[in-house]
């Protein structure tokens, strides 16, 4: 049957949007409030959007049957209920359809369209013929708590709250982080004002009463600001400041004075330590910047593979007309390489980017501390390990600080600086300087488990292993729905493989150890890709086969 008419039960974000899209299709819409759907009469297809509350929805759902044809397929809106619980409760198992619509419309394509055990094929067919009329991209999945899109989302979005809450990072270094160092089109915290935070609590509150997981109990935050009224974008104000009601523009606000006080540490002469993929990009992004940097490898021979790999590099930009010969040979000239940290000893900065190894990083921290002048500042690359320690390890902790630099460096633009509890201020204030300097885009957090990026991005990931072991979905199904519904550039598990589910695994462990969270057990699969040792595109193999 071709969709023609259709009702809808409330006219709020979902209503609204699924009314534009159904009205730009040709498809007539009625739209009534919960307390009077006499014009429903007749209707073959209702849909209910109503806000995240169980008795709400099936009161609703109720009532229209009463009123619809005695054929309708009732569908709800729900991100997180059981979707048969609902049919029952409303006394139509076999005519109710679950149909979660990614928002904002305009920008994210895909319908997950949910059927129970329960709902006739009939029903499911008319909600799939809808949602090719509205032309979205359709999953259909089964009735799982949160389906596929708000399982995976919802615990990421809190956990980011949760790191604002707790003032680890700003809300703004937060969505710059997972924006920059992922390529996200929104930040975590924007999109919760996006999706309105009542919403989202609601929506949290009915997930975590079936998976009693931490992260998706609601951050206390939360239940403050939509006790205040601040619920997002369509207030005006969340956690940002709005222009006005409905605005997606954000109002900046006043930094706090003396934000600049502290004055920064000059920085000429930058040494780097290592010699593979990560140490050569940051070699490059300092010496493009005007800095003379000296960098140290274990043997000569790896001196000269370092430098011939920078060549490269600099021969392709000159090939592409982004740099004049003479800038490279400039380049080439401030950068000199040398076998032993003893000749660091004139430098103002230092970056490790050595393996990532604890025992390595402080044997080489040690070095370090006993060769640099005073007031140098010493730098680690670490993804994971505990900077803290390596800055214990000298006689300088205050010196010591976190940049995190994302591979490959010379393109990635985030830097993530990671200040421990002994950190001096100007050496924090020195290295947004030297981010700025190198056109970076830093953001600053306290020295914890994966950072900002790293524990926002592996739970999320892990969280799609666990879907898969519980059989919600396929992989395909999952990175396919991850990229319609969020805008992602990459499924969850084409991540995996390409960043490598040996250190993906290693990462979470680390979390685990951290955060002392069951809900950041390392999923079955992905430990079980790791022992057969499909480890991703490095090997040929990991979830998918290349």
């Amino acid at each position: 049957m071709s969709v023609e008419k259709i009702g809808i039960i409330g006219d709020g974000t979902v209503g609204s949007a699924l009314k534009e899209l159904a009205e730009s299709a040709g498809i007539t819409v009625v739209v009534e409030d919960a307390a009077n759907l006499t014009t429903l009469a007749g209707a073959q297809l209702v849909i209910e959007a109503l806000p995240e509350r169980f008795e709400l929805k099936a009161q609703a759902l109720e009532a229209a049957a009463k009123v619809a044809d005695e054929t309708a397929t009732l569908v709800t809106t729900t991100s997180t209920l059981s979707v048969t619980d609902l049919g029952l409760a409303a006394g139509v198992p076999g005519r109710t359809v679950g149909l979660k619509l990614a928002l904002p419309a305009s920008k994210r394509t895909l319908a997950e369209v949910v059927r129970t055990p329960l709902t006739d094929e009939a029903s499911v067919t008319a909600v799939s013929e809808l949602v090719q009329a509205l032309g979205r991209t359709e999953a259909i999945v089964d009735d799982r708590p949160g389906f596929i899109t708000s399982r995976l989302l919802l615990g990421y979005l809190n956990h980011a709250v949760m790191m604002v809450e707790a003032n680890y990072a700003t809300k703004e270094d937060v969505d710059a982080a997972m924006r920059f160092g992922c390529g996200y089109p929104v930040g975590p915290i924007a999109t919760v004002d996006a999706i309105g935070l009542d919403v989202f609590v609601d929506s949290l509150n009915a997930l975590h009463a079936v998976t009693g997981e931490r992260v998706h109990a609601p951050s206390p935050i939360l239940r403050q600001l939509v006790a205040a009224g601040h619920v997002g974008q369509k207030s005006g104000k969340g956690f940002y400041q709005y222009a006005g009601p409905g605005s997606t523009e954000i109002v900046a606000q006043d930094e706090a004075a003396g934000s600049d006080a502290v004055q920064a540490r000059e920085i000429s002469k930058v040494g780097v330590v290592g010699s593979g993929t990560m140490a050569t990009g940051i070699i490059e992004v300092f010496v493009k910047a005007g800095y003379e940097v000296t960098y140290v490898a274990r043997s000569p021979e790896k001196v000269e593979r370092v430098r011939a790999a920078l060549t490269k590099s600099l021969d392709k930009q000159v090939a592409k007309g982004r740099l004049e010969e003479t800038q490279r040979d400039e380049i080439l000239a401030r950068t000199h390489g040398i076998t032993s940290v003893s000749g660091l000893d004139q430098v103002d900065l230092v970056v490790e980017a050595v393996v990532e190894d604890l025992d390595v990083k402080l044997e080489l921290f040690r070095n370090l501390d006993a060769t640099c002048k005073p007031g140098a500042v010493l730098a680690t690359t670490t993804s994971s390990l505990p900077v803290t320690k390596m800055a214990a390890i000298t006689k300088r902790p205050q010196d010591v600080v976190g940049l995190h630099f994302f591979n490959p460096a010379p393109i990635m633009k985030l830097v993530e600086i990671v200040a421990t509890v002994d950190t001096a201020d100007d050496v924090v204030a020195t290295a947004h300087d030297v981010c700025q300097k190198t056109r970076k885009v830093a953001v600053e957090c306290g020295d914890r488990g994966g950072f900002i990026v790293n524990a926002l991005l592996f739970p999320y990931l892990n969280d799609a292993v666990r879907m898969l072991d519980a059989h919600y979905a396929t992989k395909e199904e999952i990175d396919a729905a991850a990229k319609a519904a969020f805008g992602f550039p990459m499924g969850p598990f084409a991540l995996l493989d390409v960043v490598g589910n040996d250190v993906s695994l290693a990462i979470q462990e680390v979390l685990l150890d951290e955060f002392n969270d069951p809900g950041f057990e390392p999923a079955k699969s992905l430990t079980d890709v790791v022992s057969a040792g499909y480890l991703g595109r490095k090997t040929k193999r990991g979830f998918y086969q290349y």
